[in-house]
């Protein structure tokens, strides 16, 4: 099953079918039970189910034991279906391969130096979507909201999620990404990761936390943003200047 890079639409039809929903579904909001997927898309459960089923068979969708224990009365906890490496790779660039080649040879004939300064070129992405974004004068949102619209523009499928406060306190935010065009190169070059890492930090004036990522087997990229984290970061000197 292939899709279109940008768009996330089928590649041959802009009509998704229904079984496409599902995993794109599963592509931009992640990891779900079947009766969260049925709700969203506004399928009954069964006709979720069956095409659950028929992903799987295709080695798209596999399930997962969720991580805490769900309140649901009696009963085993609901299992969530996420997407596997294959069905991700309908979404997914077609030069990874190549892409992977290269990075060996840059690697052989540079070092890790080499490969790290390339990570860091790439990342550039992130400031240059920033200084896109300040330029059209969006001042009122937040810095992982900003950071998720740079990283959606550029294939990420990224999203903010605010955490609960902990004893009155607040815990910040987490930047999420369902979906990462580089994961399968990430995986031999977790340089890739790294430089973006390094980058939020330095755009947000402040140390941030790689929670999860999709490279190493988790369902979702998530960065911990703390609370207040604007500070003296580029995000705030680009708000600076556009406000005055």
């Amino acid at each position: 099953m292939k899709f279109d890079e940008t768009t996330l639409q089928p590649a041959e039809t802009s009509e998704e079918s229904t079984r496409q929903r599902v995993a794109r579904s599963l592509l931009v909001d992640g990891p779900q039970t079947a009766a969260t997927l049925a709700k969203r898309l506004d399928l009954t459960p069964a006709a979720v189910r069956r095409h659950l089923d028929a992903l799987a068979e295709e080695e798209a969708v596999e399930q997962r034991e969720p991580r805490t224990a769900s309140t649901r009365g009696r009963g085993r906890p609901a299992k969530l279906f996420a997407l596997t490496d294959q069905g991700r790779d309908g979404f997914e660039k077609k030069y990874d391969d190549l892409a992977v080649e290269a990075l060996r040879f840059l690697s052989e004939v540079a070092g890790e130096d080499g490969v790290r300064e390339f990570a860091e070129r790439r990342a550039a992405f992130i400031k240059e979507g920033l200084d896109r974004i300040a330029a059209g004068g969006e001042t009122d949102l937040s810095p992982a909201q900003v950071l998720a619209n740079v990283f959606t523009a550029n294939g990420y499928a990224a999203s903010v999620r605010e955490l609960p406060l902990i004893n009155g306190h607040d815990a910040g935010e987490q930047l999420c990404q369902q979906h990462c065009p580089v994961a399968h190169v990430a995986q031999e070059f977790p340089e890739l990761c790294e430089a973006e890492t390094e980058a939020i930090a330095k755009l947000l004036g402040t140390h941030v936390q790689r929670l999860a990522t999709i490279a190493h087997g988790d369902g979702v990229c998530t960065t911990h943003i703390p609370p207040g984290s604007s500070g003296s970061g580029e995000v705030s000197k680009k708000k600076e200047q556009v406000t005055t």
